[in-house]
């Protein structure tokens, strides 16, 4: 590719047009990532949210070590949650090397949507101890919509050896005076075969609240 054919892809990937940015961040996952990678690094650094996104999310095509520490440079410099979250999943494509960086970005992150991402896609993976230790920084956060992920987490580290740590935090919040944790905790018990999650599911069955017992209903069946 020369230069010209760089010059009108750079332009296609700020045009007004969506499809059209589409299109040229299409065209750039199938280049070599000596090619992509510098202009995707242009892009990342643009003022404009909209563009900032789009070459987090080219960055994620291009595993290389160069595209790895941009994204970690955004982690560390962009303030922008969506940006942020973006960026994390790009880097969750690197696979294990990525997930302290997550960690760190959820430990040090104020933003719910920021933290909750990171939650949601720690459930993907099998770092059960990261995902626990998140889900239980999650409980203490201000912000419901957090709280919940990490109830739903807690359901996930449930599949492995740390389940009776996670039972036991479901097993207080299944007693909790909110009802949107209880709602949690019975969707995060499905699939649990453990004696002491069937006598919370059987629990939650006679909830007060009709949501909460619907849900635990749902999961008795499953």
């Amino acid at each position: 590719m020369d230069q010209n054919q760089i010059n009108l892809l750079e332009l296609k990937l700020r045009a007004k047009a969506l499809n059209e940015r589409k299109a040229a961040l299409d065209e750039l996952a199938t280049l070599p990532s000596e090619v992509a990678v510098p202009i995707l690094q242009k892009l990342a650094i643009e003022k404009d949210v909209a563009l900032c996104r789009l070459a987090v999310m080219g960055l994620g095509n291009h595993r290389t070590e160069a595209s790895f520490q941009a994204l970690q440079e955004i982690l560390e410099h962009n303030q922008d949650a969506n940006v942020l979250s973006e960026a994390a999943n790009s880097l969750l494509e690197f696979g294990d090397v990525a997930i302290p960086l997550l960690q760190q970005l959820f430990e040090r992150s104020d933003n719910w949507l920021v933290r909750s991402s990171v939650i949601y896609m720690l459930m993907e993976t099998q770092h059960y101890e990261v995902l626990l230790a998140l889900a239980m920084d999650s409980l203490e956060d201000e912000t419901p919509t957090v709280q919940e992920a990490g109830i739903l987490a807690l359901g996930q580290v449930l599949k492995s050896s740390l389940k009776n740590q996670a039972l036991a935090l479901l097993t207080e919040l299944a007693a909790d005076s909110s009802w949107q944790k209880r709602w949690r905790v019975a969707i995060a018990l499905a699939g649990c075969q453990d004696p002491q999650a069937k006598q919370l599911i059987a629990k939650l069955q006679q909830d007060e609240n009709f949501r909460v017992a619907a849900a635990a209903l749902e999961t008795a069946s499953k």
